[in-house]
C-alpha cells in the first residue's frame, strides 16, 4: 500500500527528518513488479537499512523501502557454498547465519550496518575484505526493459567502494538479491589488516573469533545510531601516489598507510581529520565523533545542510594541509 508525505527519520540512521511524497514497503519481487509502472512515471529512490546515505531535503517522488527476506543455500561443493540472500535482509544477520554454520568469507565484514542489497552498490569492504571477493551474481530488475536479470561480478564493474550501480546504473536498475560463495573448512582468513592483527592473537585463529574480534573494535569505536544519529564511515580512505605519500612523509612521519598492488598507498582518512583538530569537536547540531573521526554525527536536530557544511570544511582543511581531495562514501540523496 503506497502511503502519502511520510517522514524518513526513522528510516535513515543519520536520523535526518525529511519528507518522501510517496512512500510503498516491498516484501516480493512480485510486489516491486506490481508497481513497475508507477516507477517508471516518478522520480524514485530506494533504501534499505538507511546506513549509508544522508538525505539533504524533501523528496517530490516515490521513496521504495526493501523488506524482502530470505536466505537460502543453492548449492555446495566439498569446498564451498552458493548462498543466496534477498536483498531486505540485514547484512549482519547474513554474516550471522553463515558464522554460525561455519561457512567463511565474509566474517571481516561482520557488523557493517545496512541491507544486503546496498552491498554490491558500494562493494562494501572492512580489515583488508571487501564483498567482491566472495560475490557470485546479483538478480536485478532492469527498469528500461521491465525484466529481471543476473550481473556477474565482471559486469558489476565493483571498485574501492563503488560499482556499476553507483555509476552508469543508478536509478536504472533495483537489486532484488546477491549470491556469494562462501567457503568450508578449511578457511582462507585475512587478519594481517591494521588493529585486528594484535587483537586475534588473544584467541583461537577461527572465522568465529575473528567476526568477534571485528564487532568489538567496531563497537568500542563507531558511535550507535539508536544512541546518535550518524551512518558510519563519511569518507573514503584516500589512495594516492607512492610519490605523493613521500612527500607527506618528509613532514608527518608517522602518518599511517598501506601499500596497495598497483604501487599506490592507502592513507586513512581518520587519521588525516584527527590530525587537523576535528576529532571530537561539535558544531552547532554536527560533529565529529570523539572516538573515530570519520564519522560524522547529527546530536538530534541536524539537517543534512548542516552535514554537508561540516563534511565541506573538512574536505577543505586536507587539501590545503596534505593536497588529498577526500571523496565522500556516502550516498547523497
Amino acid at each position: 500500500m503506497i502511503k502519502q508525505n511520510i517522514s524518513l527519520k526513522n528510516y535513515n540512521t543519520f536520523g535526518i527528518d525529511v519528507k518522501t511524497k510517496s512512500f510503498v514497503s516491498i516484501k516480493s519481487e512480485k510486489d516491486l513488479l506490481e508497481i513497475l509502472d508507477l516507477i517508471k512515471d516518478h522520480s524514485f529512490r530506494i533504501l534499505g537499512g538507511g546506513s549509508n546515505i544522508l538525505l539533504t531535503k524533501d523528496f517530490n517522488g516515490l521513496t521504495i523501502l526493501m523488506q524482502n527476506k530470505g536466505i537460502n543455500i543453492l548449492s555446495e561443493s566439498k569446498s564451498q557454498i552458493i548462498v543466496e540472500a534477498q536483498a531486505g535482509e540485514n547484512w549482519h544477520k547474513l554474516v550471522l547465519w553463515a558464522l554460525e554454520r561455519d561457512y567463511g568469507g565474509i566474517e571481516n565484514l561482520a557488523f557493517i550496518p545496512g541491507s544486503v542489497g546496498a552491498a554490491p552498490i558500494q562493494n562494501i569492504g572492512a580489515y583488508g575484505v571487501e564483498l567482491k571477493s566472495v560475490f557470485h551474481s546479483c538478480k536485478v530488475l532492469d527498469l528500461e526493459t521491465s525484466s529481471l536479470k543476473t550481473f556477474d561480478k565482471e559486469a558489476c564493474e565493483f571498485g574501492y567502494r563503488t560499482s556499476i550501480f553507483k555509476n552508469s546504473l543508478k536509478e536504472k536498475i533495483i537489486i532484488t538479491s546477491i549470491k556469494l560463495k562462501l567457503q568450508k573448512k578449511p578457511h582462507q582468513t585475512q587478519t594481517s589488516y591494521g588493529s585486528i592483527q594484535n587483537e586475534i592473537k588473544k584467541r583461537p585463529l577461527n572465522i568465529q573469533n575473528i567476526a568477534k574480534t571485528i564487532i568489538s573494535i567496531r563497537k568500542s569505536k563507531l558511535p550507535d545510531p539508536k544512541e546518535i544519529g550518524n551512518c558510519g564511515s563519511f569518507f573514503k580512505n584516500p589512495v594516492i601516489t607512492i610519490q605523493h605519500f613521500e612527500k607527506l612523509l618528509k613532514t608527518f612521519p608517522e602518518i599511517p598507510h598501506y601499500t596497495d598492488k598497483k604501487n599506490k598507498v592507502k592513507v586513512p582518512a581518520g587519521w588525516l581529520i584527527e590530525k587537523l583538530g576535528f576529532k571530537g569537536k561539535r558544531y552547532g547540531n554536527v560533529g565529529v565523533h570523539e572516538k573515530q573521526a570519520l564519522v560524522l554525527i547529527n546530536y538530534g536536530q541536524a539537517k543534512g545542510k548542516e552535514v554537508l557544511e561540516l563534511a565541506s570544511k573538512i574536505q577543505e582543511q586536507v587539501l590545503r594541509v596534505f593536497m588529498i581531495k577526500l571523496e565522500i562514501e556516502v550516498t547523497l540523496m
